[in-house]
């Protein structure tokens, strides 16, 4: 294998490959081998015909796809392996010789990694983060697992209230006759969460349990049932049960059986600590993203769209591979979502661009700041890797190849050139 590589406009590449003649003889060997079974002919039997006589009645042409095939994909890995530019995006295959006796050569044309140009880096403004945790944040969090410890009850001594969960039968009706899918019995709703038509749950507030009562609503125009939009309709309903949150009373046992702690106020420092630690990671997150957006803004490249269409590609399979993982075909998924494969992978386009231009600023700062992967981080990485997948550190180490070793390292190069940003920008 022989590769020339022409550099082209707009950091594209075009690669030309050339296998030997030899290498060429033995692919259409080995296709002929694949494929004699299947041919026929007149005085031989199957399987039994010779390679020359296949190719004088029908032309050698007839082992070129299949030699190609089997050529180019170890091919274009060599030549990846040889060529010393950085290719970002799949290849585009053309051949440009393929005869029996002679080279086989093709082209691929590939996106290489773009130059960048960095503008400011340092210095860049930053939201100053604060930690302040007010009285409120923290009564919020005791009521909220209030809510979580409450008791639901039946209510025997009054109507409907908003808020409340009922047992109802109900059945719709429009001019007077009942219509598919109106009805329910004892069926489960909580007043005020908009599960119904507007103005259905509404009007069962102030209804008293065991009561029957008329509901009149109209369905909206824009309604899945085409038969129903618009519709005025009747819904005649019977109110079985009334139910509501007993919360318990917020004090030092509420706190003791809730948490580690044995008095409310305990309780609520530490709610006060941790809301506050969340905050300090919010702000920090927050400082990332506003310093890595100025620097990738401040910066200067151009983007070949073959390396967007890979990326968008592969974002594309992940996504592929997740949907699968529940159990649900893209078929499937297209057709419960109305989405498209053209629509998805037009909605992705935006979110790869994003992505490529993070990491290729995020790389150039690296270079330009002689960032490395210190080894402590790399353990940290590996310790975590091995909480995560519920293996030893060292056994993590054994299945990492050269490859991903590299891979790694650079990723936490790129995370340090994160903080980097943030430690050299300035609060306002």
């Amino acid at each position: 294998m022989s590769l020339q590589v022409e550099k082209l406009e707009k950091s594209m590449a075009k690669l030309t490959i050339e296998v030997s003649a030899d290498d060429l003889e033995k692919a259409l060997q080995g296709a002929y081998m694949k494929q004699k079974n299947k041919i026929s002919l007149p005085g031989f039997r199957k399987g039994k015909v010779p390679r020359q006589m296949i190719e004088k009645m029908y032309g050698p042409e007839i082992f070129y796809d299949d030699a190609a095939n089997e050529l180019i994909p170890k091919a274009y890995a060599d030549a990846y392996d040889e060529c010393e530019e950085d290719i970002v995006s799949r290849p585009e295959i053309d051949v440009v010789q393929l005869e029996k006796g002679k080279p086989f050569i093709f082209t691929a044309t590939v996106a290489l990694k773009p130059e960048v140009t960095l503008g400011q880096y340092k210095g860049l403004e930053v939201e100053k983060v604060s930690t302040r945790v007010t009285q409120k944040e923290i009564d919020a969090r005791v009521e909220a697992e209030a809510e979580k410890n409450a008791r639901t009850v039946t209510v025997e001594d009054r109507p409907v209230q908003d808020g409340d969960d009922i047992i109802l039968d109900f059945e719709g009706f429009v001019d007077g006759v009942a219509f598919e899918g109106g009805k329910g019995e004892n069926y489960s709703l909580k007043i005020g969460s908009g599960s119904f038509i507007p103005g259905f749950e509404e009007q069962l507030i102030g209804v008293e349990a065991g009561a029957d009562v008329e509901v009149n609503v109209t369905f909206p125009d824009e309604y899945h049932a085409e038969e129903l939009k618009g519709k005025a309709a009747v819904f005649k309903c019977t109110v079985h049960e009334i139910k509501t949150k007993e919360l318990p009373e917020i004090d030092d046992e509420f706190a003791s059986e809730v948490s580690e702690f044995d008095t409310l106020e305990e309780y609520k420092e530490d709610i006060k600590a941790k809301i506050k630690e969340e905050k300090a990671a919010q702000g920090k997150e927050k400082q990332e993203d506003e310093v890595v957006e100025q620097a990738v803004k401040n910066a200067q490249y151009e983007l070949p769209e073959a390396m967007i269409d890979t990326q968008v590609s592969q974002m594309a399979e992940n996504f592929s591979r997740r949907i699968q993982a529940q159990g649900m075909t893209m078929e499937q998924y297209f057709q419960f979502t109305g989405m498209t494969a053209e629509k998805m992978l037009e909605e992705m386009r935006p979110q790869a661009v994003k992505s490529i231009e993070t990491r290729l600023v995020l790389e150039a700062i690296v270079k330009a700041e002689n960032i490395e992967a210190s080894e402590e981080k790399i353990e940290e990485e590996i310790a975590r890797m091995a909480e995560s997948y519920h293996m030893d550190a060292d056994k993590i180490k054994e299945f990492m190849g050269d490859e991903e070793k590299k891979q790694m390292k650079e990723d936490i190069a790129v995370q340090e050139a994160i903080t980097f940003l943030v430690e050299n920008a300035v609060e306002k």
